[in-house]
């Protein structure tokens, strides 16, 4: 899409496939560190007896810290080296992890946190600028990038499996060792075969569009953040609009600059743009629809978390065929066609996952809606990255990877405040008007505020009383899901028509 085939695009050799395997394996930790923590938090609870507060930054900095980090990572690369650059990042991350499982205080496991994070994004921005660099075929490319995406697929799908066999045998801080080997074997192989690419003409790096950029994307996560957990607020607007004032003073600060931080330039390219907004609503939407399923899974079917992650493997199923199979179609079906039908049949995904109900019979519908939503959707993941850093320079592949991932990091935040919000929004009115009557103010307190007290709750009442509690609430929860499978469905539908109008002038033979 960015580039026309021709003649003189060197074909890639087994060097570089080989290459892709090796950084295929730091993009599949990043997935999986994001969800592997989940669930060692009842152990390292027990262990450590972090505050609420603090277990809510235990869980969250390393996200935020990554979120905030991307862009500056991405254009690092570009300056000092994008194999250089994975390498530091490959050590850090494996010297953060050793001390995020030796934590011995939430304090020590905070910073630890926090040092993975900005670890972390390093891997996502030069594994995608390298692979720029790697394969100058446009379709051997567009492979490339279909195993970048499927290695995030299954790093988000086997994080839970994982940590639960690791839980089950070691201590909480195990689930922090997996990525060692992985960073150790990175750096062994990684100066033979990965190429190195910088910027040959890199001026000096400006560290006050660094900082603001980071601070714009940190303040505008943590507010939507706030807003998931507690609903809107002042503080959540507060956050969100600060955010927003300091990432217009770093666009004006670019264009003002000789040497920008960020090229803005890339965003004049129509399909730059439209990529960018697929890519991001695409994620929120799908961050939308799984907010809720492992909590479906484990607290409205009551299976355990080894078996309700097993049931997720349909979800990751789909996007690693869909990644497979996108390569072999993008040569045969235009990007518009690809993309906005596939859109529109991961619609059919969420509709199904609408009709869901409270009882273990709609498992097998649970499977199959997954399956389809992200079987369809996949080919859109692979077709904008490849968009992305194929309209930009190959001097600036590593700032337009960071800001591809930076765009699928809001997406994704916002996707948890907007449905998260929706979600409490529905269970509670629900709930609260079909309570059982009698019940003390504490046990009304807690049933409302999530379905989990919900269930704790209801296990501390007399049968019949408990019963139709957690009846009730498992009702009310499920009647939000609805809600919020039926609105990303919609969402669906309409990017599928936002892909055909921006993309249906783009040929195949573009590919």
């Amino acid at each position: 899409m960015g580039e026309s085939i021709t003649a003189a695009a060197p074909k890639a050799g087994k060097r570089e496939w080989i290459g892709l395997a090796v950084i295929a394996l730091p993009c599949l930790l990043y997935s999986m560190d994001l969800t592997v923590l989940h669930l060692a938090v009842l152990r390292l609870t027990a262990a450590l007896a972090p505050s609420s507060v603090q277990l809510l930054w235990i869980i969250d900095i390393y996200g935020f810290l990554l979120a905030g980090s991307l862009i500056t990572m991405g254009t690092l690369g570009d300056r000092i080296g994008r194999r250089r650059l994975l390498l530091i990042g490959a050590a850090f991350f494996g010297a953060a992890s050793i001390l995020a499982a030796f934590s011995r205080t939430p304090e020590m496991l905070i910073v630890s946190r926090a040092l993975l994070g900005i670890a972390g994004a390093t891997l996502a921005p030069s594994t995608l600028s390298l692979i720029r660099n790697m394969f100058h075929d446009p379709r051997e490319r567009t492979t490339a990038i279909s195993v970048w995406i499927m290695a995030f697929s299954i790093g988000g799908a086997i994080g839970p499996l994982l940590g639960g066999v690791v839980l089950q045998y070691f201590w909480w801080g195990a689930v922090f060792l997996i990525s060692v080997p992985v960073m150790i074997l990175l750096l062994a192989v990684g100066p033979f075969l990965l190429p190195e690419y910088r910027d040959p003409n890199a001026g000096t790096a400006d560290v006050l569009s660094a900082a603001l950029a980071s601070a714009a994307v940190l303040s505008i996560i943590y507010g939507l953040k706030l807003i998931a957990q507690d609903g809107v607020s002042v503080a959540a607007a507060l956050s969100v609009v600060a955010g927003l004032v300091i990432g217009t003073a770093f666009v004006r600060r670019q264009k003002q600059l000789a040497d920008p931080l960020i090229d803005l330039r890339l965003f004049g390219i129509p399909t730059f743009r439209a990529s960018l907004v697929l890519y991001g609503g695409a994620i929120l939407l799908l961050f939308g629809a799984f907010l809720f399923l492992p909590q479906y899974l484990q607290l409205v079917l009551g299976l355990s978390p080894l078996v309700g992650g097993l049931w997720t493997l349909p979800w990751a199923l789909g996007f690693v065929f869909g990644s497979l199979l996108t390569p072999a179609l993008a040569r045969r079906v235009r990007p518009a066609v690809l993309m906005s039908w596939g859109l529109a049949l991961s619609a059919v995904g969420y509709f199904l996952l609408a009709a869901v109900g409270t009882g273990t019979g709609g498992l097998a519908l649970f499977a199959v809606a997954t399956f389809v939503l992200t079987f369809f959707g996949s080919p859109l993941f692979t077709l904008t990255n490849d968009v992305i850093i194929g309209s930009a320079p190959p001097e600036r592949a590593g700032a337009a990877s960071g800001i591809s991932e930076t765009c699928a990091e809001l997406g994704g935040a916002l996707g948890i405040a907007f449905f998260g919000s929706i979600g409490v929004a529905i269970y509670r009115g629900v709930l609260g008007g079909a309570l059982p009557t009698g019940l003390p103010a504490d046990v009304t307190h807690a049933a409302l505020a999530t379905l989990g007290g919900a269930v704790v709750a209801a296990q501390q009442l007399p049968g019949d009383t408990g019963a139709a509690l957690l009846d009730t609430a498992r009702d009310a929860f499920v009647r939000g899901l609805v809600l919020c499978q039926m609105i990303s469905g919609i969402g669906s539908l309409a990017l599928a028509v936002f892909a055909w109008a921006t993309f249906r002038r783009v040929a195949t033979s573009a590919r």
